[in-house]
């Protein structure tokens, strides 16, 4: 699904405010992050997971810089060895992602359930690649709000630098060959109840 560049950053000409000093790009990336989480933070743990929902929170995420925030990728992209689906695809395709991801919360009772949607939530986004950038994030954001729906704390999975980014991306690259295992292992170490 992914290979070890996916900090990429679109260039300069591609932000709304002409930046070109990447980190301060990255700054403004972070603090959009924190907005997101902020705002998952404040919803009612009883909201249905949705489209529109997503578009908000990578709308929060992301807006102040690009104008692609908030909006499905409308291009053909590759990611690693993996072509996400069409940018036609994507609005069914995340129908269906949100309508099985809410049967599965629903219907999570144990610990273990819990995983396994963390680590289905998780992954099917990050597969789909529904936006141009901050498809990571994005479903890391996704996943926390039913880590907070299950009663755990946030999580992480990685951080950017580090041997824990490595074995974040290792698990993705088995789940793109039907395995799930290691992303569920990554999960349940962090897994904890609020």
């Amino acid at each position: 699904m992914t290979n070890e560049n996916t900090s990429w950053t679109p260039s300069p000409e591609d932000n709304l405010l002409g930046l070109t000093d990447k980190d301060k790009i990255n700054q403004l990336e972070a603090k959009g992050i924190a907005n997101a989480e902020f705002h998952i933070f404040n919803l009612d743990e009883n909201i249905e997971l949705t489209s529109s929902l997503v578009l908000q929170i990578h709308k929060i995420a992301f807006g102040e810089l690009y104008d692609w925030a908030g909006k499905w990728r409308t291009t053909i992209v590759t990611v690693g060895q993996i072509e996400p689906p069409v940018p036609s695809q994507i609005p069914n395709l995340m129908y269906q992602y949100f309508d099985e991801l809410n049967y599965k919360v629903s219907h999570a009772k144990t610990k273990p359930d819990h995983i396994q949607t963390l680590a289905y939530g998780h992954y099917e986004f990050v597969r789909i690649h529904p936006f141009n950038n901050g498809n990571g994030r994005t479903g890391r954001l996704v996943m926390n709000l039913m880590a907070l729906k299950f009663g755990y704390q946030p999580l992480e999975l990685y951080f950017r630098e580090g041997e824990s980014r490595s074995k974040y991306i290792d698990a993705l690259r088995q789940a793109d060959k039907g395995n799930i295992d290691s992303l569920k292992v990554l999960i349940e170490r962090e897994l904890t109840v609020m």
